[in-house]
């Protein structure tokens, strides 16, 4: 079992930058590839980016890249999502994901990842 907790979102004008941090209770934290997810307002959950077990490859929705660089910290069970350059259509509430080594699923989809955090709120204004 992981337990994910977000923090580090909040309200910043377009063009600027926020870090989210998503910190992971266990000791395997290692074991999982990550992810990022968002969710805007009457919109489905989309995939944001990926870093996997050893933080040697990321992915990013094409939205994003360029922008947004996910990063790990295995000594502090923690995964960021760096977000710089903000946009308006950037607003929706954020969600990393622990991917359990097992998980075959494509890695850009909700299924898979087996483990949510319950998100953290990202706004941002024109």
């Amino acid at each position: 079992q992981v337990q994910l907790v977000e923090s580090g979102g909040g309200l910043v004008q377009a063009g600027g930058s926020l870090r989210l941090s998503c910190a992971a209770s266990g000791r395997t934290f290692s074991s999982y590839a990550m992810g990022w997810f968002r969710q805007a307002p009457g919109k489905e959950r989309e995939f944001v980016a990926f870093i996997n077990r050893i933080g040697s490859l990321t992915y990013y929705a094409d939205s994003v890249k360029g922008r947004f660089t996910i990063s790990r910290d295995d000594a502090k069970n923690t995964v960021y999502l760096t977000m710089n350059s903000l946009k308006t259509e950037d607003t929706a509430v954020y969600y990393c994901a622990a991917r359990a080594p097992l998980n075959s699923a494509i890695y850009y989809s909700s299924i898979g990842y087996n483990y949510w955090g319950q998100g953290t709120q990202v706004t941002v204004s024109s």
